[in-house]
């Protein structure tokens, strides 16, 4: 039986920045010199927090941690490419994208510590908390900018998620969903290439994961996810699109440069040959050679912006060990009535057991 083609699809990739620092102008954003230093103190900023929350958990200051070194690129770009009337729904490694939305680091070593205070957004926000469920937060961010379309509204929900969450049924019917009722949102899928310690090859045949957009009907993009130059343009694009009631799939190409989490050890499924090649194309070091080349960083202005950033953290993690904590009250809210097994949980809890 003859068979006739009823479609075609093709995937664009964009890099603005390469990793020798050529520039091609057609995608470089129309940004000025005080917005990208800022583009780069809050990369410098995100970095430097994972670095100190590691050594803190280390120390069993704080939790289990999940850091995002290697990522800062896409999630500081995707974060100031937004507006304060648009949401951001992150997942569990959004500590970039956070702070750049005017998140302070005690909130977020705060929710690393155990409180819940961590995380609870300030008034006037429209970030939600952190999302564990890997790809569930595709969905919140779907039921968001549909209500956004409902209303009439031009607001647009912007969510993260990595590469193994586009293996969950919840990230396509996030998609779907979204394309079916021109939800506002825009898809950000962090291929940092693992899933814990799965590898991007073995997760899928499919050769670019934008193109999963195409089975949702609406746009797939691939961008240099360690370009933050690149990373701005295309998403800043997205969102006019998904304001539109267009919805948006972005793959930023990145590496998760440290461990999926701090319980893990990536020494047993990655070779430091992969980890060297990757540490050319690290996000910050390329972007700061790009500044310094245009005049628009100084060898001043990056002590300057280091020295900052280590007296906030420093502050920032003293104002957190002097809070106080009822880590009991977690059994108070659960159930109206508590059951038998909760109040004797929460009894050895309280003897430390």
């Amino acid at each position: 039986m003859p068979r006739n083609r009823v479609a075609e699809f093709d995937i664009d990739f964009v890099q603005a920045l390469d990793a020798e620092g050529t520039v091609d102008t057609d995608f470089v954003p129309d940004i000025g010199d005080d917005q990208l230093r800022e583009m780069y103190r809050q990369m410098k900023r995100a970095r430097r927090l994972d670095e100190r929350a590691i050594a803190l958990q280390r120390r069993g200051e704080i939790g289990t941690y999940a850091p995002g070194i290697g990522q800062e690129g896409t999630q500081v770009a995707s974060a100031m490419a937004l507006t304060d009337r648009d949401w951001m729904v992150p997942s569990f490694r959004e500590q970039a994208g956070f702070l750049a939305r005017g998140i302070p680091p005690e909130a977020i070593l705060e929710y690393a510590m155990g409180m819940e205070e961590g995380a609870e957004i300030p008034e006037g926000h429209r970030e939600l908390p952190p999302s564990i469920p890997v790809g569930s937060q595709a969905l919140h961010a779907a039921g968001i900018g549909w209500a956004e379309t409902i209303r009439g509204a031009d607001s647009v929900a912007l969510t993260f998620f990595g590469d193994g969450a586009t293996s969950e049924g919840d990230v396509y019917e996030a998609t779907n969903v979204a394309g079916a009722l021109d939800a506002q949102v825009v898809f950000v899928c962090q291929n940092n290439q693992y899933a814990i310690s799965t590898p991007r090859t073995k997760q899928t045949r499919a050769e670019t994961l934008a193109q999963k957009a195409i089975a949702a009907g609406i746009e797939g993009v691939q961008v240099d996810g360690n370009d933050v130059l690149g990373v701005y343009s295309v998403v800043t694009d997205a969102i006019e699109s998904a304001r539109g009631g267009d919805p948006v799939f972005v793959e930023a190409m990145t590496y998760r440069r440290s461990m999926h989490t701090t319980a893990d050890d990536p020494s047993v499924y990655r070779t430091e040959d992969e980890e060297r090649e990757w540490e050319t194309l690290d996000p910050i070091l390329r972007f700061q050679r790009y500044l310094e080349s245009e005049g628009v960083l100084s060898a001043d202005d990056v002590e300057g912006i280091d020295a900052e950033i280590e007296d906030e953290l420093a502050d920032a993690i003293e104002a957190v060990r002097e809070t106080t904590v009822e880590y009991a009250d977690m059994f108070e809210f659960v159930f109206a009535e508590t059951p038998p097994t909760i109040e004797r949980q929460r009894e050895a809890f309280e003897r430390g057991e």
